[in-house]
């Protein structure tokens, strides 16, 4: 296809890239016809989206010609949360909101914050403008750990970077542990290259509390304890060190600090794994077996498993294990957790989002994790000013981050102002002071990198704005001028953030106009002979700062917290539905008519003991909350582990909440990360 759309008897297609947070980054095709998008299809011509969508992303143009989108600036005229609003002109509404943060601004401008995270993934959308106007104004940062960074901090220090092998590859494996990964819903290009490697024989494994879809369809299902990951893998280590299933030269050549693991692994027979992890131990030895003896073996660990206290640590432990095998010699052998790191040298993140606009300033940062608690506090020397306004943009926190009575009790400060860019009136929005309308990925520039891969993808604008809605970009440049920031770089068109968002050597435009997707030019086997991007090219054990890595049990479990326990006996994960992605999707009704309605896995012995049919309302709760919706009673929980689907608008649960009422603010061992999936709860009908 050539650069310039195709044009066939009125109808054109335009290249796209899908802006949702997925390690698939998707190119896609978009068919126009009279001005309209009929039509959203996967590239087939790109190597991991080989044309095919996810079920989500497939009606995307019903997402974007949603009847309820915003679609005009709305001002708030009922009580917060209400989501009563009154439509008003883009000058009355950027005036009044210039007028108030600069007044706030004026007094000290931390009380201004920023909160977006990936609603799109776009380095323009994302934080292109948005990062060059505040940086210009002094606001508070955000720390966006919201999804990841327990486990990107933790392969940083492991690998040096968040890299692996990639996914193309795995078709070639001959085991592949799918560790944290419901596959089939959340990642489905690498499922595809599963599939392929099953079909010529590879045995798959699927890691996970939960017997998702995806650990159906694989040969064997390993049903862990929540939080134990890390005491699975030093039980995995213990074996592959008694067995002498390790690749020694490996170990000697590319390794730094494995001996004192090797100790520590040594304590952590298959009796004990088992019995911290809640399996058998002849289910840690054949996993163990398995792992030692078949080559090519990879890995595809994924986030959820890093989502309680001890992820980092976990994640620290799994990536180490292919360097004990010597999995990395083989191109199909290693592991994938995130592909992000190889973007990091091409993009050009100084130019984009220009932090020395800061000129020197070091503004406080806030967890964007703990913005429950953030939101509620008072000035005070250790906190600083008390936050007066937010900005939020590609984000929908009253839904999504933890502990959300907090957050809403937040949100609903009649003294904070509040503006929210959005398609749609989310729970945040409902919060909001201004509702600025957005524009979506089919109506505006902007360039991807990925985490599941090695393509860099452009997306161009296939129709003009509906409505009155703006890109992101436009709404800082509006602001930026309201302030009278004079530097050249708030005119900076959308066409041309994209052009300079990688740099010139790195990634040649002109090609990606014309394809749509350039290749990074990253080694098939990237760690064969060790190279990895740490001071000295070795994996590291022994991390600056971090030690040796260990089993960190989890905040809440019945073995690190009896007592607590006693009361609320069953953990709980809340992994996403199918069919959403995050909270964006959950309004798309022919989506959110296959989920039915918010619900609770439970297994049929625990839902026996407190006298629980299958399909009644339940209550959940625990000391931070209350969550009702009806109950799944289901083998797809494993005994003593409930699963809260997730993550609902509150708005289409019952009582208003949603299964983040429950969730805690207390953070990760590395990375500074919520820790979602550790939790503990009680279950009793309603």
């Amino acid at each position: 296809m050539s650069a310039q759309d195709t044009r066939d008897g009125g109808t054109r297609t335009v290249r796209a890239a899908c802006p949702h947070d997925c390690p698939d980054t998707c190119a896609m095709l978009v068919t126009v016809e009279g001005g309209r998008a009929v039509r959203v299809q996967g590239d087939p011509d790109h190597p991991t989206t080989h044309g095919a969508l996810c079920t989500k992303v497939s009606r995307y143009a019903e997402r974007s010609y949603h009847p309820e989108r915003v679609l005009q600036p709305l001002r708030r005229i009922g009580p917060k949360g209400s989501g009563r609003f009154e439509p008003v002109s883009w000058d009355t509404a950027l005036d009044d909101i210039a007028a108030r943060l600069k007044a706030i601004a004026a007094r000290d401008p931390q009380a201004i914050l920023p909160y977006s995270y990936a609603g799109t993934m776009g380095l323009v959308q994302g934080e292109g403008m948005a990062a060059r106007f505040f940086h210009k104004l002094g606001a508070s940062l955000l720390d966006r750990t919201i999804c990841a960074s327990a486990g990107g901090d933790a392969l940083a220090a492991t690998y040096g970077g968040k890299v692996g092998m990639h996914v193309e590859h795995y078709a070639e494996s001959r085991l592949i542990l799918i560790w944290g990964s419901n596959s089939i819903a959340s990642n489905l290009h690498f499922w595809t290259f599963a599939q392929q490697a099953k079909r010529a024989g590879a045995k798959l494994v699927c890691i996970d509390p939960r017997r998702t879809e995806t650990a159906e369809k694989c040969h064997q299902h390993v049903a862990l304890l929540p939080g134990t990951d890390g005491a699975l893998a030093l039980g995995l280590m213990h074996e592959l060190i008694v067995n002498d299933w390790l690749d020694h030269d490996y170990l000697a050549r590319h390794v730094d600090g494995w001996p004192a693991l090797r100790e520590r692994a040594l304590a952590w027979t298959p009796e004990r794994t088992a019995a911290t992890c809640g399996l058998t131990a002849d289910e840690v030895r054949g996993l163990a077996r398995d792992y030692g003896t078949t080559k090519p073996a990879a890995i595809r660990l994924n986030y959820g498993m890093q989502r309680v206290k001890g992820g980092g640590n976990a994640v620290r432990l799994i990536a180490l294990l292919p360097c004990l095998t010597g999995a990395w010699r083989h191109r199909a052998g290693g592991l994938l957790l995130s592909a992000s790191g190889w973007f990091k040298s091409p993009r050009d993140d100084a130019w984009l989002q220009r932090p020395d606009l800061l000129a020197g300033r070091r503004p406080r940062t806030i967890n964007m994790s703990t913005i429950g608690d953030d939101l509620l506090r008072e000035a005070s020397p250790a906190f600083g000013p008390k936050v007066e306004a937010v900005v939020v943009y590609n984000s929908n926190p009253v839904a999504v981050a933890p502990e959300s009575r907090k957050v809403v009790a937040g949100f609903a400060r009649e003294d904070l102002f509040t503006v929210v860019l959005e398609h749609f009136l989310t729970d945040t929005a409902d919060h909001a002071d201004y509702v600025l309308p957005a524009t979506t990925q089919l109506e505006h520039w902007d360039v991807h990198g990925a985490y599941g891969h090695r393509y860099v993808l452009l997306n161009r604008p296939a129709i003009a704005p509906l409505g009155q809605s703006r890109p992101n970009t436009e709404v800082f440049r509006q602001l930026a001028r309201r302030f009278g920031f004079t530097e050249p770089c708030f005119a900076d068109s959308d066409e041309t953030l994209a052009r300079h968002a990688f740099k010139a050597e790195a990634v040649d435009f002109d090609r990606l106009l014309d394809a749509g997707w350039v290749m990074l030019p990253v080694p098939d086997a990237p760690f064969a002979d060790g190279g990895f991007p740490t001071p000295h090219g070795k994996a590291i054990v022994d991390a600056p700062g971090l030690g040796v890595p260990d089993f960190v049990p989890p905040h809440e479990s019945v073995a690190s917290a009896p007592a607590l326990a006693q009361r609320f006996p069953l953990a709980m994960i809340s992994p996403p539905a199918r069919h959403f992605l995050n909270s964006t999707f959950v309004n798309v009704k022919s989506l959110r008519s296959i989920e039915g309605e918010p619900l609770l896995e439970i297994h049929p012995d625990d839902a026996a003991a407190r006298g629980i049919a299958a399909g009644a309302l339940v209550r959940v709760f625990n000391e931070r909350g209350e969550y009702r919706c009806k109950v799944d009673v289901s083998e797809r929980a494993r005994p003593g582990v409930v699963n809260g689907l997730g993550v609902w608008w509150r708005k289409f649960g019952h009582d208003g909440t949603n299964v983040n009422e429950l969730t805690s603010q207390r953070l990760t061992d590395i990375g500074r990360a919520p820790t979602f999936y550790d939790c503990l709860v009680e279950v009793a009908p309603a």
